[in-house]
């Protein structure tokens, strides 16, 4: 991620004109966020269009939440960025080291959540965990909750449907995470790695930074690099998953939706389960899809679901996983994250 970012290993002295600065980007963040909306409605309203049409509605939707997500991303992505400079994959690896199995298995569905680590990273992580020696099953919990229980999916929720169905989210999250990795690592399935992954010795990942002489200017340069380089792969993502959602939230009958992903409808949390495995996006381009579903009446599990099935069992990483599993391994994986899902889904649909 450091490519192309100069660091200082010294103090500098433009450090307090980097403070400055993130403090004056952090006051510029928070007054334009709140006057989103009414931006969105304004923009709407010069548009020739009915503003409670189809039309009206899916445009408003759009022009409110591609603002929204980009700036929630980018302040995001740039704060764990930093954090990120303080926790290296290197000691990712050496935190995990000689866990057993069970603690370890939450430890890393913990790590998975705190470190800001996306899937195009964590399948190499995946790699470094068993390179290292640590169990299998610890390596699949922190596979499945980086992507699935992540900073932009709990702050989006939060924001949408409020932080008891956060919490509640995280907590199920972590859960499947810890439970599905503790099964994988009870099948003994070490053998059904790729052949090249087990042959791999430990130690021969790349260098870390050396974070203890990094300076705060180093850390800000590095959340800088890390939202060019997370918005490098994801905005188009998010476009079409914003625009997506708009479509829904402005075509897409109540009725209709009530009818495939209603709390009624037995069959609509593996539905949705299996209309999700094809789709390619992350957190923040699948929430406004979220969003969009729910204001159309379907079931809060239901959605949730979807959601997860989106994130943590895309036909894409399945794609890239290929490469270090056996597809006799990737069919485990699935079957048991997928059951994890379906028990969360039916579990909100009781709940809430």
């Amino acid at each position: 991620m450091s490519d192309g970012v100069p660091l200082e290993t010294g103090p500098g002295r433009a450090g307090w004109n980097w403070h400055l600065a993130v403090l004056g980007f952090a006051i510029l963040w928070w007054n334009i966020y709140r006057n989103l909306q009414p931006a969105a409605e304004w923009m709407t309203a010069q548009l020739p269009l009915e503003r409670h049409s189809h039309a009206g509605e899916a445009v408003a939707f759009f022009l409110y939440d591609v603002p929204k997500v980009m700036m929630l991303l980018t302040l995001i992505v740039f704060a764990m960025g930093v954090v990120r400079s303080f926790f290296s994959p290197e000691k990712t690896r050496a935190f995990l080291s000689g866990k057993r199995e069970g603690v370890g298995n939450m430890m890393a569905a913990g790590l998975g959540v705190l470190t800001p680590f996306c899937s195009c990273s964590a399948v190499p992580l995946f790699i470094g965990f068993v390179s290292a020696g640590i169990p299998l099953g610890v390596t699949f919990s922190f596979l499945i909750a980086a992507p699935m229980v992540n900073e932009v999916a709990l702050v989006l929720l939060f924001g949408l449907v409020g932080w008891q169905v956060a919490l509640t989210y995280l907590a199920f999250g972590l859960a499947i995470a810890g439970v599905a990795g503790w099964v994988i690592g009870r099948l003994r399935l070490e053998a059904w790695l790729q052949d090249w992954v087990r042959e791999i010795h430990a130690g021969d990942g790349a260098e870390g930074l050396d974070e203890a002489h990094l300076t705060m200017v180093d850390r800000y340069r590095l959340g800088i690099a890390a939202v060019r380089e997370i918005f490098a792969k994801v905005w188009v993502w998010i476009l079409l998953g914003i625009g997506l959602g708009a479509l829904i939230h402005g075509y897409v009958p109540q009725a209709l939706m009530e009818r495939i992903m209603g709390a009624e409808a037995w069959w609509s949390v593996p539905a949705a389960v299996l209309l999700g495995i094809p789709m390619y996006t992350n957190a923040a381009g699948v929430i406004p899809i979220v969003e969009a579903l729910l204001g159309k009446g379907a079931a809060l599990g239901t959605v949730l679901a979807f959601m997860m099935s989106v994130i943590a069992l895309s036909l894409p990483e399945m794609i890239i996983l290929r490469q270090v599993l056996t597809l006799r391994l990737i069919a485990v994986f699935i079957t048991v994250v997928a059951g994890g899902i379906l028990a969360v889904g039916y579990l909100f649909n009781l709940m809430f």
